[in-house]
């Protein structure tokens, strides 16, 4: 089968994936197509690769992550330039990429055996003459469903930890960046050739629906939330648990007292760093009345600035052709409930680029306030104080994450947010921190990835007891007498009850 696609829309000839740069059709690579059968086979090599793995134990699996980072780390140019070949995306902003993704890996490697490690736990008066104990033990083979928006920092920011907590892991790269997937693979066997602990399968939606059903021991997903539903539903067949982050809608909250230079700065930034494309990107802003205007002027004044192009830009072309039709739709949607374009508007949107677009008095039911436009497209509204602009960043169904800009309150409304993360006088800062979880509530998912809470979720703990001497109250026993049952009444009174 062959099928001849526009430049970045992933075709499959002669059986095998054809990936493009999507402002100028350049061949980024040509990858083999999986089916079913070899989702299959690359999970059977996956099991023996796993308890290969699982058994250098933490020492022998730090020593080869911190090699795949030190070569992840002298070739990041080479690497950053595949993703700008691959995606459009600048290869500044694939560098800052590249470079998050290495310190996840590194923080990964470093403190699995901290967090996963054994560890005794208290026991507790009714079962007095046993030890506790808590274990963590690699759930075997995962597989990793990632993103085309961020093919680096993404996938390494979950299966990085997977890889770190003993699991082999079976990769289907977006087929919009299968040339960036397949490379992170190929170097990560470069470091460890003796067994395949990291494989990649590459196609379209039909490969990442068999990787479901393979019998893989879970799945990392990132993607849309409607995706996101059907991965769920192939899961739920098996029983197969999942990490999700899904879409978002997030907010950035600029209150009375707020440094506005630096809210504009950020914000610009949070809304158009990689042509928008960004789960947790900056899609609506909030702004008391009283600095209202000053803010708008500030973002129109930094975002007007920003070039736009295939090379030595700050943002490329959208890396999706399709998603074009989705930016155009939620922009005129906004214009025709009247709201108005400060920035760019419809006459942005010049494929395979769209400008920065900035609008304003866009009501809240606007398709560009309620539903993802994952394009460089921020709507500000103005707010009467930060309770107004709390209720309605809140009033989405996603809850990714967001940013308060303020001095007195902003902690206080940033512990309020309805979202999985929230930065306060800065936006997407959190993405960048590997000792922090990250991941969303509502409809933008579930799980987290990153932290220690990133390394458990590829763990499963494993709960141990042991008998350390005769039971002094005998509680889990048939032999109990009438004797010892009102001694565990007394005990029960004494201790709990007042």
């Amino acid at each position: 089968m062959t099928t001849v696609n526009a430049p970045g829309v992933p075709g499959i000839s002669d059986g095998e994936l054809v990936s493009t740069n999507p402002a100028t059709g350049e061949l980024a690579g040509r990858f083999p197509v999986a089916d079913a059968d070899a989702v299959g086979r690359a999970v059977g090599r996956a099991r023996e690769a796993a308890q290969w793995w699982a058994g250098l134990g933490n020492a022998g699996r730090r020593s080869r992550l911190l090699r795949w980072r030190a070569l992840l780390a002298n070739r990041i140019t080479e690497l950053a330039e595949l993703s700008h070949l691959e995606t459009g995306k600048p290869v500044a902003d694939a560098v800052v990429e590249a470079f998050s993704a290495i310190d996840h890996l590194d923080w990964a490697a470093r403190n699995a055996k901290r967090v996963l490690g054994p560890r005794r736990m208290r026991s507790r008066l009714v079962v007095a003459e046993f030890s506790a104990r808590l274990e963590y033990r690699p759930y075997g083979v995962v597989g990793m469903i990632a993103p085309w928006n961020y093919p680096v920092l993404t996938p390494l920011g979950a299966f990085g930890y997977a890889l770190a907590a003993g699991n082999a892991v079976l990769l289907k790269p977006s087929e919009y960046t299968p040339a960036v997937g397949q490379w992170l693979v190929d170097t990560f066997a470069e470091i460890v050739p003796e067994q395949p602990v990291l494989q990649a399968v590459h196609g379209l939606g039909d490969v990442g629906a068999a990787l479901c059903r393979s019998g893989v021991d879970k799945i990392a997903f990132t993607g849309s939330t409607r995706t996101a539903k059907k991965v769920m539903a192939a899961c739920a067949e098996t029983l197969t648990p999942l990490v999700v982050e899904a879409g978002g809608k997030d907010a950035v909250i600029v209150d009375d007292d707020a440094d506005l230079d630096a809210a504009a700065e950020a914000c610009v930034w949070g809304a158009l760093t990689n042509a928008g494309q960004t789960c947790i990107g900056i899609e609506r802003a909030y702004v008391t009345a009283s600095v209202y205007d000053a803010f708008v002027d500030k973002v129109v004044a930094k975002a007007g600035r920003l070039t736009v192009g295939p090379d030595g830009t700050d943002l490329g072309p959208i890396t999706m052709p399709d998603q074009i039709a989705t930016i155009r739709r939620h922009i005129e949607d906004a214009i025709d409930r009247g709201g108005r374009a400060v920035l760019g508007g419809p006459e942005a949107v010049r494929p395979p680029y769209v400008h920065p677009t900035v609008l304003v008095d866009v009501p809240e039911e606007a398709d560009a306030v309620r539903e993802e436009t994952f394009g460089p497209t921020l709507t500000i509204s103005r707010v009467t104080d930060a309770e107004e602009a709390l209720r309605r960043a809140n009033a989405v169904r996603y809850g990714l994450g967001g940013a308060v800009f303020g001095r007195r309150r902003a902690a206080e409304i940033a512990g309020r947010m309805r979202s999985g993360m929230t930065a306060i006088n800065s936006t997407l800062t959190f993405v960048g921190m590997p000792t922090l979880p990250f991941g969303g509530i509502g409809d933008s998912g579930f799980g987290r990835i990153h932290g220690a809470d990133g390394l458990r979720e590829f763990a499963r703990s494993k709960a141990v007891t042991r008998r350390r001497g005769p039971s002094l109250l005998p509680a889990m026993t048939f032999e109990r007498t009438p004797a010892q049952v009102e001694r565990i009444v007394k005990a029960a009174k004494i201790l709990y009850g007042r």
